[in-house]
């Protein structure tokens, strides 16, 4: 593996479509291993806008302004760090040997669709998942309930983040759900999956790495299991490693083994899975860092943004844990532009704590502005340390 110097005629260009918290992560990430990196996003000045060599402002959902930017700036790597892509102009750039697709093409198309992964997953691969059906309108989300019963889930099969996402615990609850899920998803598509919910005892984030060994063959590595916590689907605590029994851990791995083997590639990939004793099911896959991975930024010896930057290069990973650790998620607070945040000080006092501050230019009540992280022996110490710390975090209008 060669890698030139940035802004020279022998760099070696990655160009990360989307440039949020997770983007900005593994644009740092790139630029210590003397990578040339080219932020996009939807929005000006992204997290990741911010730190990349450049950036540019374009609706990653439109093919033609996709294959425009990639041929103006002609990277060696396109990664993804969203789904809302025109995944089949991805395809095309791909077929054509304009650029390598992290992880691959086929891999982002599957998993920005949740019907097109879940079909992989239980139809294809025969692996274990909630049952599960689809419905286009409410009249066949009702007839999926009457199948599956209450209670039961209700996603978007195009949303991120647990936008759109409903528990139905009666029929009741039936239109308002539709609603909702049409009302969040990433494009105008009017079906949804409904999916039995699973009374599990724990859910994890099963870090998977595909990287190449010194051979050059693909080669697969697992980080600790991360636990957590999500409300209305969307993350807000983590912490690694999650305690599970020799069979659960030995059936996670070989479910994400065979899911990551199945879209190929390089890089990591987040795979969720839900936990009973010793049973495990597939619930989602991302190929890209993972949102509760965010823990590994304070836990192992690479964090997952380092383990991706490294396997898209091609460069030998490791997912050694160096401590326990523990997330928490640091909210907006207020709808406004340019907020400050005040407990800085204050947070960081805390005993084996950190902070992330992701620098988003524009603030709402529930989004995601930084993460609070601790390190430790003791996982459940870990974690208080880590809620402490975020709340002592004040976001402010400026």
């Amino acid at each position: 593996m060669r890698i030139g110097t940035p802004l020279s005629p022998q760099a070696t260009k990655v160009m990360l479509l989307g440039a949020g918290e997770l983007g900005k992560e593994v644009v740092i990430a790139l630029q210590r291993l003397g990578v040339e990196v080219i932020a996009v996003d939807r929005y000006a000045d992204a997290p990741g806008h911010q730190v990349a060599h450049r950036s540019h402002v374009v609706d990653m959902t439109d093919a033609a302004a996709v294959r425009a930017i990639v041929e103006r700036e002609r990277p060696h790597y396109v990664v993804p760090e969203i789904e809302a892509i025109a995944t089949d102009e991805l395809a095309r750039i791909e077929a054509e040997g304009l650029a390598t697709v992290i992880p691959t093409a086929r891999a982002t198309q599957l998993t920005m669709n949740r019907e097109g992964i879940r079909r992989l997953v239980a139809e294809e691969l025969k692996l274990p998942t909630s049952r599960y059906a689809f419905a286009e309108g409410a009249r066949e989300l009702k007839n999926a309930t009457d199948v599956l019963g209450f209670p039961c889930v209700v996603k978007p099969v195009m949303s991120s983040s647990g936008k759109g996402q409903s528990v139905l615990q009666d029929a009741s609850a039936i239109d308002p759900a539709w609603e909702y899920a049409m009302s969040a998803g990433r494009v105008k598509r009017a079906r949804v999956i409904v999916e039995e919910l699973i009374h599990f005892d724990y859910e994890i984030t099963l870090l998977t790495v595909r990287s190449l060994d010194a051979g050059g063959k693909p080669t697969t590595a697992y980080c600790e299991p991360v636990g957590h916590v999500q409300v209305k689907g969307d993350y807000v605590e983590s912490w690694q490693p999650q305690p599970m029994t020799a069979k659960a851990r030995k059936r996670a791995q070989d479910i994400a083994k065979k899911v990551t083997d199945a879209l190929g590639g390089r890089g990591i990939f987040g795979v969720e899975l839900f936990v009973k004793g010793d049973h495990v099911w597939f619930s989602e896959v991302s190929p890209r860092p993972h949102d509760t991975g965010m823990v590994t930024m304070i836990t192992q010896v690479q964090s997952e943004f380092e383990l991706h930057a490294r396997a898209i290069l091609g460069l030998p990973v490791s997912t050694e844990l160096r401590s326990s650790g523990a997330s928490a998620v640091i909210y907006g607070g207020v709808d406004a532009a340019g907020i400050a945040f005040e407990g800085v000080d204050e947070a960081l006092r805390l005993p084996r704590t950190d902070l992330r501050l992701f620098g988003k230019p524009e603030s709402f009540t529930r989004r995601r502005m930084g993460v609070a992280l601790a390190w430790g022996e003791d996982i459940e110490e870990c974690r208080a340390r880590a809620k402490e710390c975020a709340g002592l975090v004040k976001p402010v209008v400026a």
